[in-house]
Parts: C-alpha cells; sequence; structure tokens
C-alpha cells in the first residue's frame, strides 16, 4: 500500500517545506561530477559515465595499487625501487630519476602526486608488477572489482594511448576510496611541493590549484594532454561535509583553476545538510495479523541527514511505501517498507522502514478473531442485506 506522510512526519515537513531546487550549475567541462562525500548525494553529473583520456588523474589508480601494497605489507614506505631505462627515458612531467638512483616508496608517491612524474609511475609498475603492460593489466582488472566499469589502463602515467580511459564517475568512485581507505597516505596530496635530491625546482610546485585558496582543499590530482584537455580531481572539507569534483576537457590551466574554485564555492553555498530523522523515531504504524498484538510501529533504523538546496523554494515530498496488514511473526528491526523522499531535481532518498519491536505469532483467541474478521469482511455486506 502506498501511503502519503501525513502527521508521522510533521518534523520533517516543518523542516523541508520550502527547499530550493538544485541552482542549475553550467560547468565548461566536457565531462563532470560532483558529489557530496558526506551524504552520498550526486550534486552534478556531465558525461560521467562516459569514458575519456584521463591524462595524469589515472595516476590515481597507479596510487591506489601503490597504497594497497602497503597496506599488505609487501612494501614498505622505506622499500626501494630500481629505476630502468623505460622510466628514466619518460618524457612529459618527471622527477628526473636516473638508473643509479634507488627512490623510495615514500619518494615515489611524492614524486607522482606533486611532480606528477611519469618516471616514478614507471619505478612503481614495474617494482610491483615487474613490466608496465603486466601492471596496466592488474590495474584494469582491480578497477573493475572496484565498480569502476568505464576504466581502461594501458600505461600507469597516463601518457596518451587510446586504450588509456575513464570516466568522471570512476574517478570519483578511486577518489573517495583514497580518502577513506588510506588517511594514513591521504596527507600527501595537499604537499604544496617537493622536489627530488634537488633536481626539478621548476617541477616542484603541486599542479593543483585548489590547494591555496583557502577553501578546504586537500588533494587530489590534476591533468593535462593536448587530446584531454585539462582535467582536475579535487576535494575539499568544510564544516563537516566533504566534496569531491572531478572535471575535464578544459581549455587551459587558467580555466581548470576557475572552474574548480566555482564548483566548491557553489557545492558549499548552494547546499545545506540537515538532520531529518532520528533513529527509532516513529512514522507510522501497520495492522498486523495473526499477532500477539494488533498493530506495530514502523521506525526510521538510523539517524538520517539529508543535503538539500538552500536558495530556490520548491517542496519536499515524501511518501511511505508498504504493505498492510503484515502477517506475524514480525522481528525487531524487520523490514516492512519505505520511505521515499523527493528532493526538487535531486536524486530520491529511500529508508528503510523497520518494525520497533517483535510481534509473536498470536495463539488460538487471536487467530479465531483474525478468522471471524475475515468472514465477516468476506459475507457481513451480504448477510446484512438478507
Amino acid at each position: 500500500m502506498r501511503t502519503p506522510i501525513l502527521m508521522a512526519l510533521a518534523a520533517l515537513a516543518a523542516l523541508c517545506l520550502a527547499l530550493p531546487a538544485r541552482a542549475g550549475f553550467e560547468t565548461r567541462a566536457t565531462a563532470a561530477y560532483v558529489v557530496d562525500q558526506t551524504t552520498g548525494t550526486v550534486l552534478l553529473s556531465k558525461n560521467a559515465d562516459l569514458p575519456l583520456p584521463p591524462a595524469s588523474m589515472s595516476k590515481l589508480m597507479t596510487l591506489n595499487m601503490l597504497f594497497e601494497a602497503l597496506r599488505d605489507g609487501r612494501v614498505t614506505l622505506e622499500t626501494q625501487f630500481s629505476v630502468s631505462a623505460r622510466a628514466m627515458g619518460m618524457g612529459g612531467s618527471t622527477m628526473f630519476l636516473n638508473e643509479r638512483d634507488r627512490p623510495k616508496v615514500e619518494d615515489l608517491i611524492q614524486g607522482i602526486i606533486v611532480q606528477s612524474g611519469n618516471d616514478a609511475c614507471v619505478v612503481v609498475a614495474e617494482g610491483l608488477a615487474g613490466t608496465e603492460e603486466a601492471f596496466a593489466r592488474l590495474m584494469t582488472e582491480r578497477a573493475r572489482a572496484l565498480g569502476m566499469e568505464n576504466s581502461t589502463f594501458a600505461n600507469a602515467s597516463g601518457w596518451p594511448h587510446p586504450n588509456q580511459r575513464m570516466s568522471m564517475k570512476d574517478l570519483s568512485i578511486l577518489a573517495q576510496r583514497l580518502i577513506s581507505e588510506f588517511p594514513e597516505y591521504y596527507g600527501f596530496f595537499g604537499e604544496a611541493e617537493y622536489d627530488f635530491d634537488g633536481r626539478a625546482p621548476q617541477n616542484r610546485f603541486n599542479r593543483n590549484p585548489l590547494l591555496k585558496l583557502g577553501v578546504g582543499a586537500d588533494g587530489l590530482k590534476t591533468g593535462h594532454t593536448s587530446e584531454a584537455g585539462y582535467g582536475l580531481v579535487g576535494s575539499a572539507l568544510q564544516g563537516g561535509r566533504r566534496v569531491t569534483l572531478v572535471i575535464s576537457g578544459l581549455d587551459s590551466a587558467e580555466q581548470r583553476a576557475e572552474e574548480g574554485e566555482r564548483i566548491v564555492n557553489w557545492a558549499f553555498r548552494q547546499f545545506v545538510q540537515r538532520q531529518v530523522l532520528r533513529k527509532g523515531e516513529r512514522l507510522a504504524d501497520a495492522q498486523v495479523w495473526m499477532g500477539e498484538v494488533e498493530r506495530v510501529d514502523l521506525v526510521a533504523p538510523d539517524d538520517l541527514s539529508l543535503l538539500l538546496p538552500a536558495t530556490i523554494r520548491e517542496e519536499v515530498s515524501a511518501e511511505l511505501v508498504f504493505r498492510t496488514p503484515i502477517l506475524a511473526p514480525v522481528e525487531a528491526g524487520q523490514q516492512l517498507g519505505e520511505l521515499v523522499i523527493t528532493r526538487p531535481d535531486m536524486d530520491p532518498v529511500r529508508v528503510p522502514l523497520v518494525a520497533e519491536r517483535a510481534v509473536a505469532r498470536g495463539g488460538f483467541l487471536p487467530r479465531l478473531k483474525t478468522a471471524a474478521q475475515v468472514l465477516f469482511d468476506r459475507f457481513g455486506q451480504g448477510a446484512a442485506g438478507l
């Protein structure tokens, strides 16, 4: 049965009666994906599932593979890797490694994040998998296992290749993983500069334009090739809320910086987080058949906070969806329905409705009463007309 929420959600209605629609943000990026990670709310999605050349943003997957090796104990931050001629010969942005070097894993992490070192990526790939080709295959397999369905890798650095592709949504999944799963290493993404052995003073500054803006930014990675344009995977934390953005296909580093800042400001200023339900809050009750009691309360299983638009006034609607009557026995915490909350221009939120208490199957008298009620419902009207 589909039932509108009435008095049971009076508090929610009072809070959300007049809320804004998403202020239609227009991005200049070819593709974009913006998520409020605290609530899991997608704020902006543009060509988000389209596999595109990721350029150096794909280095995040190389770092994920390295962080997993660290977590598994296969390497430590002090482990030293050798540098092959292939690694030393990489063009583009580098750490200027040579074959005599034995960089530590910690050096390589900083070189990849801050200096965007293509040579460092090859060193990591060869050090973990023997060859870069084998490492790229492992990257693709691991991406699939992590739910990144539109990512394939041909190399560890993001060097242009027709098989090097990632979607903006996949990059967002990866960014969230790096933030949540590897907090002990995530701090490297916020480093403003690093220069391995003083070899590249002109390439020692972190390219992430958000880090110096005072907006709470603490990661992650830029990317650029002529094919991909200018891109950014960024994340910022303000007042307990974390927003992650992924953009690609911009025309210049300046446009990337402007667009990144615009998105961060919009995401934090146009949306507010509100607690709308508390764990155990009663939302409705449902009739129980054949039970020791005739009704059971339906409650929220957990606290619920929602991200809500903050300026344009629109209504938020909510519905209770459940079938009644419910056949006993019922277990405490058993899901019996759901609460569906619809926000303007945003994905609906579905909250389970669970039984507040257990209801055992009734004895003879409750079952007899139920049977009598069924007979009355079926035949009572006809008998009354005789």
